[in-house]
């Protein structure tokens, strides 16, 4: 293992990518430690500086992680959800499920929720664009972070109008069989169609704390408006871990 000086990479990105081709191939898996700063050295002739500016490279791309007092590690991979439009399936409510709960399930992955806030709450300006209210009337929220596996995948918050939820358990912590969208069809607003919009973006310094994200890693704000009908009964926002999940969805060419 040499730098070869008629490179045009330099010293460091050559180190970089000797090294990302030893983790990418499992010649180191996730969890094993990387080669210490002095094998590096001593591996490629080269400065401690130049040695730390490469593990630096691939501790920006989220490959691996530092680890104080012992060293560099190879990031273990999350587990990966798959977010389809065959969660919002009326046959998953049918047995039960809510919509995430029937996506990890079916992935056999184990799942909590945490609940953040159950409260009325001055409408955002986006959600009373979609409800059609003035900004800052009254709604209520549903707001909790979501784990799969011990790892914090997304905060996700709901609102609604107060009158679609009193009397409801939405107002509750456990919504029962089959989520919210279950105990809004018992109340007569069935569910007619949906609408998402993604972006990615790089974290607020909470979202990465919420999340327990590796420094450099996206999220995916996620904005979805559930409908009866033709008026929206849910606006939905949700911020995801980009490394933990994968968007699939199938749908009808339109005409």
């Amino acid at each position: 293992m040499t730098i070869n000086p008629s490179d045009p990479r330099s010293p460091s990105r050559q180190i970089a990518d000797a090294l990302r081709e030893r983790i990418t191939s499992g010649e180191i898996p996730p969890g094993a430690a990387l080669p210490s700063e002095r094998e590096l050295v001593e591996a490629y002739g080269t400065a401690p500086q130049t040695a730390r500016q490469a593990v630096a490279l691939l501790k920006n791309e989220g490959l691996v992680i530092g680890v104080r007092g012992r060293g560099v590690f190879v990031r273990e991979k999350p587990p990966i959800i798959r977010v389809g439009s065959d969660r919002f399936a009326r046959r998953h409510r049918d047995t039960g499920k809510a919509a995430f709960q029937a996506e990890v399930e079916a992935a056999g992955l184990e799942w909590r929720q945490e609940m953040l806030e159950l409260a009325e709450v001055p409408s955002p300006t986006w959600v009373a664009g979609w409800f059609g209210i003035e900004s800052g009337t009254p709604v209520f929220l549903r707001s909790r972070r979501t784990w799969i596996e011990d790892y914090p995948t997304q905060i996700a918050d709901s609102y609604y109008r107060l009158e679609m939820v009193d009397g409801t358990a939405i107002r509750q912590e456990n919504t029962g069989p089959g989520g919210s969208y279950q105990r809004l069809e018992e109340k007569g607003y069935r569910l007619t169609k949906f609408r998402e919009e993604i972006e990615a973006r790089m974290p607020s310094p909470d979202e990465s704390k919420a999340l327990r994200l590796v420094p450099g890693t996206p999220v995916a704000e996620l904005h979805r408006i559930a409908f009866a009908g033709e008026e929206p009964i849910e606006v939905f926002r949700s911020v995801m871990a980009a490394d933990r999940h994968v968007f699939a969805y199938e749908f009808a060419a339109p005409e």
